[in-house]
């Protein structure tokens, strides 16, 4: 199993796998909303601010995450890990997992400080998110699923807190994504 970097190159095989993978679990209008989304970030949004990372089985694209800048009133360098695809078929076998921990190895390498997510907290405390709550660090559109909200700090200090609000990408930009 390979486990890296995309290449612009496999855009269109990312965004396939996105598209069928949250229509195998949430049914073909998630499905598309995900797709565009995907096609929407690897589109517009500017490569500082973004970083995928696939995992591939004999040259066929089995799971990609995604990091794309979130921005606070700070210095602080922080990202938002969303979304996470592992195709239907390999699922359940640690892909995921292990993308996410290349993933934030990375970003430590690139001096980012926090990493953000916003999901299940029973997948992604195994690699080490916590939860949060939005007096601690303030979500960018209003969560319809607060519990979900995750922090990771990449550096010795701990999580804290950081006041004033935050900023995603504009492809994240949307209430109904939140």
């Amino acid at each position: 199993m390979y486990y890296g970097s995309y290449e612009q190159s496999q855009s269109e095989a990312i965004i396939q796998l996105f598209t069928q993978t949250f229509s195998d679990s949430e049914g073909k209008d998630e499905g598309a909303v995900i797709g565009k989304l995907i096609k929407d970030l690897l589109k517009t949004t500017d490569s500082n601010d973004l970083f995928v990372f696939i995992a591939a089985e004999e040259n066929r694209l089995v799971g990609s995450i995604l990091f794309t800048r979130l921005t606070f009133e700070t210095d602080k360098a922080a990202f938002l890990l969303a979304p996470v695809a592992v195709s239907t078929q390999s699922q359940g076998k640690g892909i995921g997992q292990t993308l996410i921990k290349t993933g934030l190895a990375a970003l430590k390498q690139h001096g980012v400080d926090l990493v953000f997510t916003y999901g299940d907290p029973n997948f992604y405390s195994k690699v080490g998110f916590e939860c949060i709550t939005e007096q601690q660090f303030t979500a960018p559109q209003p969560l319809s699923y607060p519990h979900g909200w995750q922090a990771q700090s990449l550096t010795a200090q701990p999580l804290g807190t950081i006041a004033g609000s935050s900023s995603c990408v504009a492809a994240f930009n949307a209430p109904e994504l939140w």
